[in-house]
Parts: structure tokens; C-alpha cells; sequence
């Protein structure tokens, strides 16, 4: 048989199903690892050893594990134990464990990129704790994690394809079934392949357009640009005004 023999117009169906489930995993993944890595982020930050210590030891311990055994506790393990996940819950949690260990570097750097003397201009305006992080602090150290960040989700997409393992019904468990009905694995895996690389490629370079835009000083909320549009116009109009005002002088 010659190459590229799979009727693939009879499996388009479930590829599409596929890839919507790979989609579904990196997104409840990605956001979980990002709260719970920025949750670690701050606890590591933290003067107090008893909330910095427990977060540092989950940074590392997760960090050297591999993804794949994480996938196989989350879902075997915990079933031998009496708990029961869906593959669902059990491949998004196991992407939320792994990955927010290495978030929490991330965002952990950040938050150390951002320049002392910012916290200290906040408290000598007189604003909390809390308003000086949420409007201060995290706005700058995002701008700085968002490289990173971009790349783990790129990344987090990819690594959905072990949860085959669990028979997660994402774009590699498709993959596999097909292969195991036509026996044309090369062709498959090869196909297989162009797929994440034409979802895979598309989103980095949109990821590395953004954080060019947000280095270039585009706001990173709608909140802040309309903010930026606001200024923008009052500053368009006041040098409108001004030769008019010398005239009338």
C-alpha cells in the first residue's frame, strides 16, 4: 500500500472531537495552574517559614516528577485509594498540579522583578497592602511573566497528548484508535502531528505578538486602555486648543 491510505473524511468527525477535548484540557488546566501557581508564587514570597517552607517543598517536588506519573496517581492511584476522577478531572488536575509548580517560578520571579521602591512609593501614598498589589505590583510583575507564561500554555497544550494513557478521548486517543483500525500508524502520527503543530504554531506567535505589544506599552486590560484612549484624546485636544488660546492673546 502506498502512503496517505487512510480514508481520513470518515474519522474528520472524531478528530474535531478530539482536538475540542485537547482544547478543553489545556484550558481548565492552564487556568487552574496559573491560580494555584500564583497562590504558590505569594505563600514563597512570604516572611512567615511555615507558609514558605510547604510551598517551596511542592515547587520542587513537583517539578521533578514527571507528568506522566502525576497522570497515573491522579487517576489509578487515587482509585485504589477509594477516589474516583473522571478521565476529565483527573488529566485537568494532573496538568494543574504539574504545571502550576512551574508557574509558581514564573510568577515567583515577577514578583521579585518588580523594582522595591514601587511598594514603597504606594505606602508613602498611602494605599493598602492589597490595592498596592492588585494595582502596583501585579500589573508590572505580569508584564514580566508573561513570556513564560505564554510559553507553558503552548506547552500545556502539547502535553495534553499523554493523557492517551487514561484514554482521555483528546486528539492523541483518537489518534490511536484510528491507528489501531487501519494499521497505517506512520501516516496517522505523521497527520496527527501537523494537526498540533497547525494549533501549536498559530497561538506562539500570537502569544509572542502580545507580549512585543505589552513591551511596546499597550495595555494589557480593557480597563486600562480605554484609560490610555481617555488620556490620549484630552491630550489630542488640549494641544488642538493651544494655538487658538496664543491667537486670542
Amino acid at each position: 500500500m502506498g502512503p496517505f491510505e487512510v480514508p481520513w473524511a470518515d474519522y474528520v468527525p472524531g478528530l474535531a472531537n478530539g482536538l475540542l477535548q485537547s482544547l478543553q484540557y489545556a484550558a481548565a488546566g492552564f487556568v487552574g495552574a496559573v491560580v494555584l501557581g500564583l497562590v504558590i508564587a505569594l505563600l514563597r514570597l512570604s516572611p512567615n517559614r511555615l507558609l514558605r517552607v510547604p510551598a517551596s517543598l511542592y515547587t520542587e517536588l513537583f517539578k521533578n516528577i514527571p507528568l506522566l506519573a502525576i497522570i497515573f496517581i491522579t487517576y489509578f492511584g487515587l482509585a485504589s485509594a477509594g477516589v474516583r476522577l473522571s478521565a476529565f478531572q483527573a488529566g485537568a488536575l494532573s496538568l494543574v498540579i504539574f504545571y502550576g509548580a512551574y508557574l509558581s517560578e514564573i510568577f515567583r520571579s515577577a514578583l521579585l522583578g518588580v523594582h522595591a521602591g514601587q511598594q514603597e512609593a504606594a505606602e508613602a501614598l498611602g494605599l493598602g497592602r492589597a490595592t498596592t498589589f492588585a494595582s502596583v505590583i501585579f500589573p508590572q510583575a505580569l508584564r514580566l511573566a508573561l513570556a513564560g507564561t505564554g510559553t507553558m500554555f503552548v506547552d500545556l497544550l502539547k502535553s495534553t497528548s499523554l493523557l492517551v494513557v487514561i484514554s482521555a478521548a483528546e486528539l492523541m486517543s483518537q489518534a490511536q484508535l484510528i491507528a489501531s483500525e487501519t494499521f497505517r500508524a506512520l501516516e496517522v502520527y505523521i497527520v496527527i502531528s501537523i494537526i498540533y503543530f497547525a494549533v501549536c504554531y498559530p497561538l506562539s506567535q500570537a502569544l509572542l505578538y502580545l507580549e512585543r505589544r505589552v513591551h511596546a506599552g499597550a495595555p494589557l486590560s480593557f480597563r486600562r486602555h480605554r484609560r490610555l484612549k481617555q488620556a490620549r484624546a484630552m491630550l489630542a485636544e488640549g494641544a488642538a486648543s493651544a494655538p487658538t488660546s496664543g491667537a486670542v492673546a
